[in-house]
């Protein structure tokens, strides 16, 4: 606890963008074989340390695995709020969630990132107990604790029920118990963000533990078994209060991005793949007349390629499907940044007008059939992944894996962990940092990304921006 509000918090996102910039960055590694425990990476960010771009610290955690994939902080600006807010509880602690495992770890970066720790380990058998959710995947601070989304339910391959949304104590850390109250039919679960001040939270669907954890089902993937629905709920009264089906062929409605600014009731959600096309899609959603609504606004082709430069997966495909699996929102609103991993493309979208979006930007690097290198020269296996924005719009960072057996099928020729970031034009463009490279140590891959003092992903603001 401290005396004052923690001085990262930021009511609006404006005073979130005016603040100084990031000076760390955590990333978390993963060992695909399980051959050693998972970790996590500091790594400086500071332009002209001597020690920029370069890891500076790591946390290794004393289990195998945990299958690290989403993390994220103990508390963020949603602290500010006027209803429920904890306005004296410090940013302080990760929450790293193994997936697999179901085991949770609390990392405490003060008094130095260079220092961190674990604080405390969650074992998965309280989660199960509490809940009877297994998988935990998303993080977000709220301002009356820490959300945390599952993908699976109970029982030892996780559909013993349905997953959701269960809430931890900001302080002890604790496990409370799920969210919900009224799920409606809600049966999968992903990505999950909020509109504190419009008290209504929104959802995503990927799919069930047998149709991730051991790689992708194709007869699932070609029959429309994965998650192609997103939910809103009545945040405060944890209630589903409606579900709006993309079609079936929208396969993987995966990360939703709501307007930062709250004044703003519409928001973003990525689709992996269309069956019908291979294309990747953004859909826009917004509120008007009490109801929520959606519609397809942007797509990104597939890209046709030989046979013999094709994974085994896609070879009756005859071409390679970008696959949407990030997606990120500038902290001003105006540019959406879209990862297609396949293709190895970071494209960058002004959505000024969020239901026209227009392509303002693309870098590429990697991909399964382009294979582009960094532009200091170094190969990057696998394509762009996490991606995560500086608070200012002016930087923006990925690594390159997307899950371990996943990334086994697409990139059967490894996936070393990489981390690159690009600079951002004021008013659109991409350009990669020559000069930032992160690489990671053999066997690990790297996923996603937090900056200290927070980040586009991760805080939920009070307040409009004036």
């Amino acid at each position: 606890m401290t005396m004052r509000p923690d001085p990262t918090f930021h009511a609006s996102p404006k005073l979130a963008m005016e603040a100084p910039a990031e000076n760390f960055a955590y990333t978390v590694l993963l060992s695909p074989d399980f051959s050693k425990p998972d970790a996590l990476a500091v790594i400086d960010v500071k332009p002209g340390s001597p020690t920029y771009s370069k890891i500076v610290h790591t946390v290794t955690m004393p289990n195998k695995g945990d299958e690290f994939h989403h993390f994220g902080w103990n508390a963020c600006s949603s602290a500010l709020s006027p209803l429920a807010g904890h306005a004296f509880i410090e940013r302080r602690y990760l929450i790293v969630p193994g997936m697999r495992s179901s085991r949770i770890y609390i990392i405490d970066t003060k008094p130095d990132p260079t220092q961190a720790k674990i604080h405390k380990i969650i074992e998965p058998e309280e989660v199960f107990r509490k809940t009877g959710y297994s998988r935990p995947h998303t993080i977000h601070c709220g301002p009356d604790g820490i959300y945390v989304s599952t993908l699976g339910g109970g029982g030892k391959d996780g559909t013993d029920g349905p997953p959701g949304v269960f809430i931890m104590d900001c302080e002890t850390f604790e496990v409370l118990g799920r969210w919900e109250i009224d799920r409606g039919p809600q049966t999968k679960h992903y990505d999950f963000w909020w509109n504190l001040p419009r008290d209504y939270m929104v959802s995503s669907e990927w799919a069930l533990p047998p149709q991730f954890e051991n790689g992708i089902v194709p007869e699932d993937l070609l029959s429309n078994k994965y998650g192609h629905r997103i939910h809103f709920w009545d945040l405060r009264a944890r209630r589903n209060v409606q579900t709006i089906d993309l079609g079936a062929n929208h396969q993987m409605a995966l990360e939703v991005r709501p307007a930062h600014d709250p004044v703003r009731e519409y928001g973003f959600v990525g689709v992996v793949v269309d069956t019908t096309n291979l294309e990747g899609s953004i859909w826009t959603w917004w509120r008007e007349g009490g109801k929520f609504h959606i519609q397809k606004t942007a797509t990104i082709p597939p890209e046709p390629a030989p046979k013999e430069q094709l994974p085994p997966l896609l070879q009756g495909f005859g071409a390679v499907p970008p696959l949407v699996t990030d997606i990120d929102l500038s902290m001003d609103d105006r540019f959406l940044y879209v990862s297609c991993w396949a293709t190895g493309e970071m494209r960058q979208y002004d959505v000024s007008d969020p239901r026209k979006p227009k392509l303002a930007g693309s870098v590429r690097i990697g991909g399964i059939v382009r294979r582009t290198p960094h532009p200091n020269g170094q190969a990057f296996a696998g394509g762009p992944q996490m991606v995560e924005i500086s608070r200012d719009g002016k930087r923006v960072y990925w690594t390159n894996s997307l899950y371990s057996t996943w990334d086994d099928q697409f990139y059967p020729q490894g996936i070393p962990g990489a981390e690159v970031m690009a600079n951002a034009g004021p008013g659109g463009g991409l350009e990669l940092a020559k000069d930032y490279w992160v690489s990671f140590p053999d066997g690990y891959r790297a996923h996603q990304i937090r900056l200290d003092g927070g980040d586009c992903s991760t805080d939920s603001f009070c307040y409009p921006s004036a």
